[in-house]
């Protein structure tokens, strides 16, 4: 995946980057964003009504292979499990269609996004980093908040932690446009549903719990059978605002059943194999394409700017 060739938003990217390293630190070999994570890897297998919205090629097929990563939030490589910071949670699916051919899903555990461009989500970190937290309304980031509804619904939005990885919904925040075989095109929003069930921890439980639980969970969980998810689709109609992650639709829009991913198995080398992986928010594959959300094209250039950084460390580090 190359590089955008776009230089303000090559800038705004580093500028994002180099925010997140302000508040978090500078972690070799690690995101800057989300990254303490675990991968497992297992299949998808597509619905029956999945070919009524995609063509897409693991949509055509009767199993795809897939990894996944899940993560906390913040840069911090050991933020605790059961620090509230590290909501919202992330889940990453890659679906492997062949040697060097993938298409990803990016999602977190909070629907919806403080912000609907990548400016004004500098903005956000730059005000939350020059912050007393401890006073809010009377600091730079109170400030933003008054000056931006989306932004504070966002930070009101309850994040409780869930219970486990494998218990909790995720969303994809952008919407994307979906064409079937007969060229019908539609655009939604991943929603990504545990076959589990949700379940949540009040904030004694989650204290309770020891810095680490959300990751030994799911060590226990893989090893006495698969974690099974549902993707769907929230399908917007017509005049719904799809370029603003901002913006939720109502309730009442359709659902479509993509298909299944079952997870069977850590991904070997899981530490490295996290270093490598540079997941990719904007399709890029026949049948899904990304919407006009100025969101995508800033996040791909993030993700592979702070990618190539991660993989750079990491050859030099193995050098050494």
């Amino acid at each position: 995946m190359p590089l955008p060739t776009d230089e303000k938003l090559l800038a705004l990217s580093q500028n994002l980057i180099n925010q997140f390293d302000a508040i978090f630190g500078l972690h070799p070999g690690f995101r800057p964003a989300h990254a303490k994570g675990a991968m497992l890897r297992g299949t998808f297998t597509p619905s029956c009504e999945a070919a009524s919205l995609t063509r897409a090629p693991h949509i055509r097929r009767a199993f795809t292979p897939v990894v996944v990563r899940f993560s906390n939030s913040t840069g911090l490589p050991l933020v605790p499990d059961n620090d509230p910071n590290a909501n919202p949670r992330g889940l990453a699916i890659r679906f492997q269609l062949a040697q060097h051919s993938h298409t990803d899903i990016l999602s977190h555990s909070t629907d919806g996004f403080p912000t609907r461009t990548g400016d004004e989500f500098l903005e956000f970190l730059r005000a939350l980093a020059s912050s007393d937290l401890s006073n809010i309304p009377a600091s730079p980031f109170g400030a933003f908040l008054g000056s931006h509804p989306a932004a504070l619904a966002f930070v009101q939005t309850p994040k409780p932690a869930p219970s486990s990885f494998a218990r909790e919904t995720y969303f994809g925040v952008t919407a994307m446009k979906f064409t079937n075989k007969d060229g019908v095109s539609r655009f939604g929003r991943y929603r990504i549903v545990p076959e589990a069930g949700n379940d949540h921890l009040d904030d004694a439980a989650a204290k309770a719990k020891d810095a680490n639980y959300l990751f030994g969970e799911l060590t226990e969980r893989i090893a006495t059978g698969p974690i099974r998810f549902r993707i769907l689709v929230q399908v917007a109609n017509d005049g719904d605002v799809v370029d603003d992650s901002t913006i939720h639709w109502p309730k009442d829009r359709a659902l479509v059943e993509l298909g299944t991913i079952e997870l069977t198995a850590a991904v070997a080398h899981d530490a490295l194999a996290q270093k490598q992986i540079i997941f990719d928010p904007i399709p890029r594959v026949d049948g899904i394409e990304p919407s006009d959300d100025p969101l995508l094209e800033l996040r791909a250039a993030v993700y592979l700017i702070s990618g190539r950084r991660r993989r750079a460390a990491t050859a030099a580090a193995t050098a050494a």
